[in-house]
């Protein structure tokens, strides 16, 4: 998905925009998000019309063809689905066997033995972080949300007081430490060092998400209090099974996928060398379809099995996991279509050509860059890619430590305020039964927070450092 996105963003016209053009298209990205917003909140209209009616006024607004930005849309619509819509599936599947056997209690009822009150949203954190560190963020949201839905449902907990900690650490993970695919290609485009990027980038990512994590969920939670939504969570399994699944054969089958993708990362690292045998072998293990469709199927086993089902009893939990999700297929699937939209009307472009005549400090104008192109196309791995290669000639004088310092500031730029464009946002907003106002308040805030918080500890570590 964010390949074909990028691909696409290198592949725009190159014959540059007008500043007639600049203006026509800011207004055009503008006039498509509040078609969006309005339709949802002033006519109840369903997100996927929404986001399908707001990405075509966005390309009539632009000057675009309407055929084109039908194939806009749609391409960007089947990019999210074959990426991002196979994973939420096999997440789905894993949680709904979680579920069925009993393991997702386990979890949970150990999680509420071990760190009781005060201590819940540092837990959520630290477990996200974790788990989070090898994984593309929709992985990371569709493994750990229902284990979220559950511990505030049974703990009684408020759902933004154990969900903003978990996605904060999720989403951190994402922007600052490699080996995220993001920090990844901002490192090999300014030429910094990995290790030297890796340890300042935990450095940054730990105060970050504190604040953004158990700190701001305090406000978050007296925001928006709402309750965990029933659709969403994993009932309880009934009483008719034979016995249920043990914690540590549990959390091994969570945990697989998270180490599967963990090596492909560590050998890409060592290995570095496209062409190797082993690396090759670990790009498709460590692949995230792979390495989910593997717990699913050892989870069959693992769980499935250890619960005493039978054949059928897996095939009907299979078929029950799929149903709750299709709606938030097709949002996720349209909010990728409207950020292709964006995309494909040259947007990201126009941005990068407005920002060269920005006379500002280097890390401020990399992060700010990175800010305006993920406000705009919605996309992170997009804002980085491109902030990356506009900013890489400031690099070639900078130290070791300020070019380290610079792939973090465009992380943390590319972080900011995920908006209506963003398929993430929707993910979230669906997953958490909030609404577009209410998900704006919590998690569009919260990676705010993320971002301004990262971009000011960058910017302090480059006086000191």
């Amino acid at each position: 998905m964010t390949r074909l996105s990028v691909e696409m963003l290198a592949a725009d016209s190159v014959e540059p925009i007008t500043s007639a053009g600049h203006a026509q298209l800011g207004i055009a990205v503008l006039a498509g998000i509040a078609v969006i917003v309005l339709l949802i909140t002033q006519f109840k209209l369903h997100a996927f019309l929404a986001l399908t009616i707001g990405s075509l006024a966005l390309g009539a607004f632009a000057g675009a063809p309407l055929d084109k930005a039908i194939a806009s849309f749609t391409t960007g619509l089947g990019a999210t689905v074959a990426g991002v819509g196979v994973l939420i599936a096999l997440g789905a599947i894993l949680g709904r066997l979680l579920a069925d056997s009993g393991g997702a209690d386990q979890i949970v009822d150990t999680i509420l033995a071990k760190a009781g009150g005060r201590a819940m949203p540092w837990a959520m954190v630290l477990i996200a972080s974790v788990i989070g560190l090898p994984l593309f963020f929709e992985v990371g949201v569709v493994l750990l949300i229902p284990v979220v839905l559950m511990v505030a449902k049974r703990g009684n907990y408020s759902l933004m007081r154990i969900g903003i900690p978990a996605l904060a650490g999720l989403s951190v993970m994402h922007g600052l430490v490699p080996p995220h695919p993001g920090p990844l290609v901002a490192i090999d485009a300014v030429d910094a060092n990995l290790g030297v990027t890796l340890a300042l980038g935990v450095l940054v990512a730990v105060p970050t998400v504190i604040i953004a994590g158990p700190v701001f969920s305090r406000f978050a939670a007296r925001w928006v209090d709402v309750p965990a939504p029933d659709r969403m969570i994993p009932q309880r399994p009934s009483e008719d099974l034979e016995r249920r699944p043990g914690f540590g054969i549990t959390l091994v089958t969570i945990l697989l996928p998270v180490v599967m993708m963990l090596a492909k990362a560590l050998v890409d690292i060592v290995v570095d060398d496209p062409e190797d045998t082993v690396q090759r072998v670990f790009d498709v293990v460590g692949s995230p379809l792979i390495a989910l469709l593997t717990a699913v199927v050892v989870g069959m086993f693992t769980l499935g099995r250890a619960a005493g089902f039978t054949k059928d009893r897996l095939s009907s939990t299979v078929e029950k996991s799929l149903a709750p999700i299709a709606g938030i297929l097709l949002i996720v699937g349209a909010g990728g279509g409207f950020k292709q939209t964006l995309i494909d009307s040259g947007v990201g472009r126009m941005i990068l050509e407005i920002s060269e005549d920005w006379s500002i400090p280097a890390l401020l104008l990399a992060w700010l860059i990175a800010v305006a192109i993920r406000l705009a196309t919605g996309s992170a791995t997009v804002a980085t890619i491109s902030a990356a290669g506009l900013v890489a000639p400031l690099a070639a004088d900078m130290s070791t430590t300020h070019t380290a310092l610079l792939v973090l500031a465009i992380g943390a730029g590319s972080l900011f305020f995920s908006h209506v464009n963003d398929a993430g946002f929707w993910l979230v907003k669906e997953y958490f039964g909030l609404s577009v106002g209410q998900n704006i308040k919590t998690w569009s805030v919260m990676e705010t927070v993320i971002s301004v918080v990262a971009g000011g500890l960058v910017l302090l570590l480059s006086l000191v450092i």
